[in-house]
C-alpha cells in the first residue's frame, strides 16, 4: 500500500487540512508528522493504517475509519464514529460522538468516551475513565484508572478493573432490562459496583504447557557419526 505523509504545509494556521481532498478517502496508509498538535479533517476513510506521530493528534468533524489500526501521539476525536480493523491507541484521550469499535484493542492514556457503544475484539484500557452512552464490550479485559460508566451493559471475558466505581444500565431514555444492567466479566479484579448486576463467569483455565519431547538418534555416513535431534 502507498503511504501518504502529511507535514505542517498540509494544514493552515488553525491546523485544518488544506491539502488534496482525495487523501481523505485513500486506499493506502496515512502518516501525520510529529509535533503538529491536534490536526483537523472533515472525515477520514483510510484503507490502511492511520498514524499521527508523537506530539500530533487527530480530530474529524465526521468519522474516522481505518482498515488497519489508528494510532496518535496525542488524542483521537470524531464527531461521529471511530472504527479500526485492528487497534486504536492514543497517547491522551479517545472520544467519539457515536461509537468506537476496534478489531483488536483500544487504549488511551487518558479518557475513552463514546456517545454510543464501545466495542473491542481484545482489551479496553484507559488511564482515566471509560464512558459509553450504550454498552461496553471487550473480547478480553477492561481496565480504567478512574471509573467505568455505561448506559447499558458491560461485558468482558477476562478481568474487569476500575480504580473507583462501576455503573451499568444508566440509560435515561428507557427503563433498562436485567440484561441491559448486566456487568459480566471473568473476574472483578477491582472496583465498586454502584449500579448494575455483577455476574462473574470465571476466568478460562490456563492452557496446558506445551510438552516438548526430544529424541537423539545417531547415524553414520562415510565413516563419520552424526547426531540427529528430533523434536516432537
Amino acid at each position: 500500500m502507498k503511504t501518504i505523509k502529511l507535514t505542517a504545509s498540509d494544514f493552515n494556521n488553525e491546523n485544518k487540512f488544506i491539502g488534496d481532498k482525495s487523501i481523505l478517502s485513500h486506499n493506502g496508509n496515512l502518516e501525520i508528522n510529529e509535533n503538529l498538535g491536534c490536526v483537523f479533517f472533515d472525515f477520514l476513510n483510510i484503507q490502511g493504517y492511520i498514524y499521527a506521530k508523537a506530539g500530533s493528534g487527530i480530530e474529524s468533524g465526521w468519522g474516522i475509519e481505518s482498515g488497519s489500526g489508528i494510532k496518535a501521539g496525542l488524542g483521537i476525536k470524531a464527531g461521529s464514529g471511530i472504527k479500526a480493523g485492528l487497534r486504536i491507541e492514543a497517547g491522551s484521550g479517545i472520544k467519539a460522538g457515536w461509537g468506537i469499535k476496534a478489531g483488536s484493542g483500544i487504549k488511551a492514556g487518558l479518557r475513552i468516551e463514546a456517545g454510543w457503544g464501545i466495542e473491542s475484539g481484545s482489551g479496553i484500557k484507559a488511564g482515566l475513565g471509560i464512558k459509553a452512552g450504550l454498552g461496553i464490550k471487550a473480547g478480553s479485559g477492561i481496565e480504567a484508572g478512574w471509573g467505568i460508566e455505561a448506559g447499558l451493559s458491560i461485558n468482558c471475558k477476562l478481568t474487569l478493573f476500575a480504580e473507583l466505581r462501576i455503573f451499568a444500565g444508566l440509560c435515561i431514555w428507557k427503563k433498562p432490562s436485567e440484561n441491559e444492567m448486566l456487568i459480566q466479566c471473568g473476574k472483578l479484579e477491582k472496583g465498586e459496583v454502584c449500579f448494575g448486576n455483577l455476574k462473574e463467569i470465571g476466568l478460562p483455565k490456563n492452557e496446558k504447557p506445551l510438552e516438548i519431547k526430544e529424541s537423539i538418534n545417531t547415524i553414520e555416513l562415510d565413516g563419520k557419526r552424526y547426531e540427529i535431534r528430533e523434536i516432537k
